[in-house]
């Protein structure tokens, strides 16, 4: 705790007469106050304007402007169990279902899957998007790590990025089985649903998403 350098010395004050309002007053202000609080914000119109606001009580009007765990941001340590997460809930059902198969069995030789990405909001795919346009110096070379939101195969809940390592690396030697396939060599954590990969095996590697054509639209 830090103390100031001087202590103050006392002063005496004579009593003054007490000009506090009386209750029954203050109670009709404050109740006064909260009416006209409430009439300003119904009627406000459009409703929040500032960056980000989209994502509060986005409920029944959907959540493409949504960041936050509402718009797919998973915790640090997020299970493909989570059903309280829409990074994890939002994702395709089949998907989801192939993952969680793979994760039970994974479980058996001591690898835990962490879900780093799931789902995403447009809005969180358009953050991530400018983040890493900062970070590398240019749209070209950061479209070989993000998509944006139009291609993003994690809008549509059709990609997973499964952490750590040791998970990554088990799906990487037994997610065929399952219907699951890392898609990027770049991206070694990034896995997609291929129906066909247990009996056919996963398709050959795109060196990073700016290879895919499924990226050029």
């Amino acid at each position: 705790m830090l103390h100031s350098l001087h202590t103050p010395v006392p002063v005496r004050h004579r009593p003054r007469r007490s000009r506090a309002l009386p209750l029954v007053v203050v109670l009709v202000l404050v109740l006064a106050a909260a009416v006209v609080a409430g009439a300003l914000a119904v009627a406000a119109p459009g409703g929040p304007s500032w960056p980000g606001a989209a994502s509060v009580g986005a409920g029944a009007a959907g959540t493409e402007g949504a960041t936050g765990p509402a718009g797919g941001e998973a915790p640090s340590g997020a299970s493909v169990f989570d059903d309280d997460l829409p990074a994890v809930t939002k994702l395709d059902p089949d998907l989801l279902e192939a993952v969680r198969r793979a994760a039970r069995d994974a479980e058996g030789d001591g690898v835990r899957f962490v879900v780093n990405s799931g789902w995403r909001s447009a809005a969180l795919q358009e953050r991530l998007l400018d983040d890493a346009v900062a970070e590398y110096g240019s749209r070209d070379e950061a479209a070989r790590w993000v998509s944006t939101p139009q291609t993003s195969l994690h809008v549509r809940g059709e990609a997973i990025d499964i952490g750590d390592w040791d998970a990554a690396e088990w799906l990487q030697d037994h997610g065929a089985g399952y219907g699951l396939c890392q898609v990027y060599d770049n991206e070694a954590w990034h896995f997609e649903l291929r129906p066909e990969a247990p009996e056919a095996g996963c398709p050959r590697l795109y060196a990073d998403p700016t290879a895919d054509p499924r990226m050029q639209r």
